[in-house]
């Protein structure tokens, strides 16, 4: 168990999930975490004053040492990623990536660091698994034989393998999540990095605002695709890393609904119904992806228990409140 007064890193603090995480980790009664991220401070989604806050780029071995100095337990989720619109064309820097897991673990074997968790993506499964809508949910032993997504997946998969061994070769202790669509309030809605749902709401959003009665929906809208809210992932993380499970765990909803569908919830919550432009050539990734929780429900006996309605309600709401916010300013 992790007690109140050890010190805990968050790498990636100044992202989406990094931030929900330092946030809990603090609202928990947590009073020494470590909080660092390679954006500046204005970038990062969410800065608590209760955190020790870094800016550090962890791709170098000497920031990694530096941010690991006396830390017991570290939540490593600095990566550089985003959606299908980011890691399809940028597959040279998400593969760069993976200069911060192997300095991370460096480090933290070097500061006798407790603990380490390392998160991974739904990315690591073989895309010939994932070519029909109608797929088959991927349980972890599915990652072997390997053919990982392009880029992003290989280094995923990659830094997985690198905690496996520095815990058989430096008795390390790793813990592995693999996530799959987390989504949520304080997150990229804009920009080219955001993911599916954040994507849909601002569609969505725009279009109430405008008054306009379209959206454009990437590829046909019927692949598939499950979306985990970010309560539920980060109940999750937590848990992985105090148990005692040294393999790699999905981590993610099992609510498969196609992109159509996606889109039919957005529209619902912001009262508009919308004609559907299709644009067939832009990136769009597997066909198919949904997570079996099989295994951690086994194990940890977690399973997600927000519906994706509720939480695209609440990730809606918050949207549509920063894109207002947006609006007056540039108005005033």
């Amino acid at each position: 168990m992790i007690d109140k007064n050890d010190r805990i890193l968050v790498t990636g603090a100044g992202g989406f999930i990094g931030g929900h995480l330092v946030a809990s980790l603090i609202d928990q009664g947590y009073e020494r975490v470590r909080a660092v991220d390679l954006k500046p401070f204005h970038e990062w989604y969410q800065v608590l004053p209760q955190a020790e806050n870094l800016q550090r780029d962890l791709r170098e071995l000497p920031a990694c040492q530096e941010s690991s100095q006396g830390v017991d337990f570290v939540y490593n989720l600095a990566a550089d990623m985003g959606g299908m619109g980011f890691i399809e064309t940028h597959k040279a820097e998400c593969m760069i990536s993976v200069l911060i897991n192997t300095h991370m673990l460096m480090a933290a074997r070097d500061c006798g660091v407790k603990r380490f968790l390392y998160t991974s993506s739904a990315c690591v499964y073989a895309a010939e698994k994932q070519t029909d809508a109608d797929v088959v949910a991927l349980k972890e032993s599915d990652a072997y034989p390997a053919m990982p997504e392009d880029g992003y997946g290989w280094e995923k998969l990659f830094s997985e393998r690198m905690c496996r061994h520095f815990t058989e070769d430096f008795d390390l202790e790793t813990r592995i999540v693999r996530y799959h669509n987390v989504y949520g309030p304080e997150g990229t809605y804009d920009g080219g990095r955001e993911k599916a749902p954040a994507a849909i709401c601002r569609k969505v959003i725009e279009a109430e605002l405008s008054g306009r009665d379209e959206i454009e929906i990437w590829g046909d809208g019927e692949q598939t695709r499950s979306f985990m809210y970010i309560d539920d992932c980060l109940k999750g993380t937590e848990l992985i890393m105090k148990s005692d499970v040294t393999e790699p765990l999905n981590l993610g909803s099992d609510q498969l609904v196609t992109i159509n569908q996606l889109v039919d919830i957005a529209e619902a919550i912001g009262g508009v119904k919308l004609r559907r432009q299709y644009k067939l050539d832009a990136p769009k990734g597997v066909r198919g992806r949904n997570s079996d929780n099989t295994l951690i429900q086994e194990v940890l006996g977690w399973a997600p228990g927000i519906s994706l309605e509720d939480g695209l309600e609440k990730t809606y709401h918050w949207i549509y409140d920063q894109m207002v916010a947006d609006r007056s300013a540039k108005s005033a």
